[in-house]
């Protein structure tokens, strides 16, 4: 039985890149989600301020994005240069 003592690193750093890449997609898809959703709610009961929410809501994707971007680089950061 191998024990973990005599495991191989390279095999901890590829399991923690693909950790760091699924987890960091996690947060950002349930962000999306209730974004949009509240967007889409707003929208429904003030139709007059669409327009402003629509915008508001654009910018908000780009930083949730932004968040699910900085976790695919550091997961490419562990794998290959860690």
């Amino acid at each position: 039985m191998l024990t973990l003592l005599q495991a191989d690193p390279e095999a901890f750093r590829l399991l923690g890149a693909g950790l760091a890449a699924g987890l960091a997609s996690v947060g950002p898809g349930v962000g999306l989600g209730y974004l949009i959703g509240k967007t889409i709610e707003s929208i429904t009961r003030q139709p007059e301020m669409g327009g402003e929410a629509r915008t508001l809501m654009f910018i908000g994707i780009a930083f949730v994005e932004a968040l699910a971007l900085f976790g695919l680089v550091f997961a490419i950061l562990i794998a290959f240069v860690l």
